[in-house]
């Protein structure tokens, strides 16, 4: 009689015990998306305005309430600030359209910024944006900070978007020549990124290249990270190019380089008549761009300035900077091994 009468009562307390669980579940499935958030802004300085996890990245945008400085950040890494990105876009772009300029091959750059500076020449006729995440993209179209940020830029007719590893789609294609080839690549601190800063991938950008196009690449801190910087040169050389290296200063990186190159002579590092011409209103105010007006850093002596590099920065600094294969990829460890106390 005992275990007759118990089972009843063990039977309710199951399912009280169950309708519990399923009351905590769901409360938790509910909250999900606040601890989430919660947790993520935890990492960063400034009020998160956008989030989203993609099938390549977690992507993160910024802004300060008091100055509005706004910033991207892919798998917790800044991408840029709103406040001084001009510094590092003039920088990387104008010096590379010095020279013939219509079509131009962008690798990376999907926030549209580096896309900003090249469209402000007329005489450019066709831009090609290799990106690899889609949403980047999307979000430069579309987010009102960012699409005002890189003044609309994948809306002009002269963009063509594919979306695309940027080796593999090197490897796939021939044929094709580009005046201007921008490497806005992420930092090689990854297995993914690395091979994007290797001898072998610098071979395939060749096979684009005439003997008067330039390719710049954005390459790093000499400063943080001289090994990985010098590293970088090495291997564009070691590619087949005569490369210029150069640096400027952008506070919400540091010290920053790039490498200017081209498959014959050493490219001369200087700005295009144009584009003197637009800044200092020579061409009139009607052949100049909302870019050109707010533009704010970049000049001949600046741009002179920044060929050098102070003796404990230099290339000789470092010794004989390593090269980096895909069978070799130094550049993992020149990276890891730089940041990793900062």
């Amino acid at each position: 009689l005992y275990r007759k009468s118990l089972k009843p009562r063990l039977k309710s307390y199951l399912a009280f015990l169950l309708a519990g669980i399923l009351v905590v579940l769901a409360a938790a499935w509910v909250l999900t998306d606040d601890i989430e958030i919660s947790a993520r802004q935890r990492l960063y300085r400034d009020p998160v305005i956008y989030a989203e996890r993609t099938e390549y990245q977690d992507i993160v945008l910024t802004q300060n309430p008091r100055t509005e400085d706004t910033r991207l950040y892919l798998n917790g890494d800044l991408q840029f600030a709103s406040y001084d990105e001009y510094r590092y876009h003039e920088t990387m772009i104008h010096p590379a359209m010095s020279e013939r300029h219509k079509n131009v091959l962008v690798l990376g750059g999907g926030d549209g910024l580096a896309l900003r500076e090249i469209l402000t020449y007329k005489d450019v006729s066709s831009v090609t944006v290799v990106e690899l995440d889609p949403a980047i993209v999307t979000l430069a179209k579309t987010h009102p900070v960012l699409s005002e940020l890189n003044d609309h830029a994948f809306a002009d007719p002269r963009v063509h978007t594919v979306f695309a590893d940027a080796f593999s789609w090197l490897r796939q294609h021939e044929n094709q020549h580009y005046d201007v080839i921008v490497a806005d690549l992420p930092d090689p601190d990854t297995v993914a990124t690395a091979k994007l800063f290797t001898i072998e991938f610098y071979g395939l950008i060749s096979r684009f290249m005439t003997p008067d196009s330039r390719l710049v690449v954005q390459a790093g801190s000499p400063f943080f990270a001289p090994q990985a910087y010098w590293g970088i040169g090495a291997s564009i050389d070691q590619a087949g190019f005569a490369t210029v290296p150069y640096h400027v200063d952008v506070p919400s990186f540091g010290d920053w380089g790039f490498f200017m190159a081209a498959t014959h002579d050493a490219p001369r590092l200087h700005l295009s008549e144009q584009f003197l011409q637009r800044q200092t209103g020579q061409a009139g105010e009607e052949g100049r761009t909302k870019t050109d007006r707010n533009r704010r850093f970049i000049t001949p002596e600046v741009l002179q300035a920044a060929k050098v590099f102070p003796p404990d920065r230099s290339r000789s600094s470092v010794g004989t900077p390593e090269a980096s294969s895909l069978l070799h990829p130094h550049i993992l460890d020149q990276e890891r091994d730089a940041w990793k106390t900062y």
